[in-house]
């Protein structure tokens, strides 16, 4: 068509028609000719832009329930295109995206993370895109709602927090936890449950917010009181709002909309979002060489236009719109970030530390505690029992063992410092093929986890003793 209309400009005639001269004469053209030149020329000359159309392939780690009514609305308003949606969680779509790059046959990146997106800035692997929208704010909070850049757009905001099963937590006779470390408690042992960081980069968020929160050793402490109360820590984000759902486990570290589309489907659940915690915005980013960077650039325009705002309050999905008066057209109920200052004040994120030290928290998790929850909850099931007897029984020495026992649980194989600095960093790299410098790092924060566990079962099960 750009070569037709390119021939037509400059007054020559085309091939095709050239070949034809002899039929139809000069002045004459076949009808079909005829008709394809006047839409050229209409299009041309009054301004009238072609309808995008095609497939536009997306890399999402967001659920069916929340991409497919965003793909029905999307297609409705643009009938040319197909949005394709290819599930992946966020660090296998980061490192998808990476190892395509040669030949990308994809048009966007869509999740929630924002340092993943941060990550594939830095490798140049996003294209700078930004969208038509009107009323939306700089910032949700004092976060910014768009990369400064223009390299990814923000079009929900989401917080962090725990949802609960009110018929669960009555039968069990368990209270309503406000905060992170009220998970931590005796009550709540196994009756808790997370996705693993590496495998979810929301849960990855909840984990870099309470380290930001906190602070490195504090934040890794409240982590590991929290996780040797959990029943299991699951391969998906998803896997934990459905177990609350069902009643399979009481209590459930979540992104909040999970809680909130829970909800409006009629489940029992509540959600509170701790003081320690941030909202931030979820992000789309338009891919570099995408084959359909039309198509792509006009999903982005959608998800920040008000339908496709709007789209967000449906049941299934729940998620924080980011423009102020779409808030209008939400339920009485619903969590308000620009109205509620009080949402995510706590904590200034700081996307570019997260980035930084991405990959090594989320070993850090597993080689500490996602391998060794086993021997993590045996230690501080040891610890709940010997406080609880010391409680009956006061005694210096079992007091003594006891906090030993907790400050062997809490201690960590490295300092902050050494976890974002390049001689670390360095050896984890996010590829399929693991360095023998990372595989050297997990072996010993592995054993360091394992050794510590046992040492503080042995002297909970000590302080227990005395106090019999």
């Amino acid at each position: 068509m750009r070569i037709l209309a390119r021939l037509l400009l400059s007054g020559s005639e085309p091939p095709l028609a050239a070949s034809r001269t002899a039929l139809y004469g000069r002045n004459k053209m076949p009808r079909h000719y005829a008709a394809a030149a006047a839409l050229v020329g209409a299009a041309l000359f009054t301004g009238v832009a072609f309808a995008q159309t095609g497939k536009v392939t997306v890399v999402t780690s967001f659920s069916k329930d929340v991409t497919d009514p965003i793909k029905q609305a999307f297609e409705k308003a643009h009938p040319g295109l197909t949005l394709d949606v290819q599930n992946r969680n966020t660090n296998a779509g980061v490192k998808y995206l990476e190892e395509t790059k040669a030949n990308n046959q994809v048009d966007l990146f869509w999740a929630s993370a924002p340092d993943a997106f941060e990550v594939l800035k830095g490798k140049g692997l996003l294209e700078p895109y930004k969208p038509k929208a009107e009323g939306i704010p700089d910032k949700i909070g004092s976060y910014p709602i768009n990369d400064p850049d223009g390299f990814y757009s923000g079009f929900a905001a989401s917080g962090y927090g725990i949802m609960w099963n009110e018929r669960y937590a009555k039968a069990n006779d368990l209270p309503e936890p406000k905060e992170w470390q009220d998970l931590a408690k005796p009550v709540y042992f196994d009756h808790v449950s997370m996705a693993a960081p590496s495998r979810s980069g929301t849960t990855h968020l909840t984990i870099e917010t309470i380290l930001q929160g906190e602070g490195w050793d504090q934040g890794w402490r409240t982590i590991k009181e929290i996780s040797g109360n959990f029943r299991e820590i699951t391969e998906r984000s998803f896997g934990v709002p459905e177990a609350v759902n069902s009643g399979q486990v009481g209590f459930g570290i979540v992104i909040d909309f999970f809680a909130f589309s829970s909800q409006a489907s009629g489940f029992p659940v509540k959600f509170v979002y701790p003081t320690v915690t941030t909202i931030v915005p979820a992000n789309v980013a338009v891919v570099a060489n995408a084959p359909n960077k039309e198509g792509a650039q006009a999903f982005v325009d959608f998800l920040v236009s008000p339908a496709g705002q709007e789209v967000l309050l449906e049941p299934s999905i729940r998620r924080l719109p980011i423009n102020p008066a779409v808030y209008e057209k939400a339920p009485a109920d619903y969590p308000n970030p620009f109205k509620d200052p009080s949402l995510g004040a706590r904590v200034k994120f700081d996307v570019n530390v997260s980035e930084k030290r991405s990959n090594v928290v989320d070993v850090l998790y597993d080689q500490t505690i996602t391998f060794q929850l086993d021997a993590l909850k045996a230690a501080t099931k040891a610890i709940h029992d010997a406080e609880a007897a010391l409680a009956k029984k006061d005694d210096a020495e079992a007091r003594a063992l006891i906090k030993e026992a907790r400050d062997l649980i809490a201690a960590m194989p490295v300092t902050e410092e050494q976890a974002s600095s390049p001689e670390i960093t360095g050896a984890f790299t996010g590829g399929k093929q693991k360095g023998a410098r990372q595989a050297e790092l997990e072996q010993q924060w592995a054993a360091f986890a394992k050794e510590n566990y046992a040492k503080a079962q042995a002297k909970a099960e000590e302080a227990l003793k005395r106090l019999r």
